[in-house]
């Protein structure tokens, strides 16, 4: 849940400009709630509640991360968007070696990561600046060049299936 100070503005930034859809809205004692998602099979991924105070920018909180199934270039098409959106501040691409990424800050200042996978799992933390403009194949050579050498950098499929066998043998049984 984000707490929101203008939750019409907050709605309308996260419904048109990152393709969040309302699932459903009512009181919650003496606030709102509105929850949105972006996929059918989710009743919500964010949850808006008002009641905040003020806009400013607020350190109870670093960023949301947000998963998108797209491509290099729907984050350029989003750093685009973003860039026309005065709301919106701060935006910067990143790559972390198994994500690339653009942050920037929401209308009332809160910090928004969207992020894709990359092919490879590589210890965290990492980041580095990512530039956009480079061609796809660049920005992929670009990446697993600058990481392929830091510690268990490797396929991801490898490593979700380590993740699995461990969960598996402590028998928290992943996925099921």
């Amino acid at each position: 849940m984000l707490y929101v100070h203008d939750v019409e503005q907050m709605v309308a930034f996260y419904r048109d400009t990152l393709g969040f859809e309302v699932t459903d809205r009512g009181p919650l004692r003496t606030e709102e709630i509105v929850f949105l998602s972006q996929t059918a099979n989710a009743h919500h991924q964010l949850a808006l509640v008002t009641g905040r105070p003020s806009p400013a920018a607020s350190d109870n909180l670093h960023h949301l991360a947000f998963r998108s199934g797209g491509t290099l270039d729907d984050l350029r098409e989003l750093k685009g968007t973003l860039e026309s959106d005065h709301r919106v501040t701060q935006i910067m691409p990143l790559t972390h070696g198994n994500a690339w990424s653009v942050y920037f800050r929401d209308p009332e200042f809160n910090g928004v990561e969207v992020f894709i996978d990359t092919p490879w799992h590589v210890r965290q933390p990492q980041g580095e600046p990512l530039d956009l403009a480079r061609s796809d194949q660049e920005i992929v050579e670009w990446t697993r060049a600058h990481y392929t050498n830091e510690p268990e950098f490797g396929p991801m499929d490898e490593f979700f299936l380590r993740r699995a066998e461990d969960l598996d043998r402590r028998g928290l049984h992943p996925d099921r």
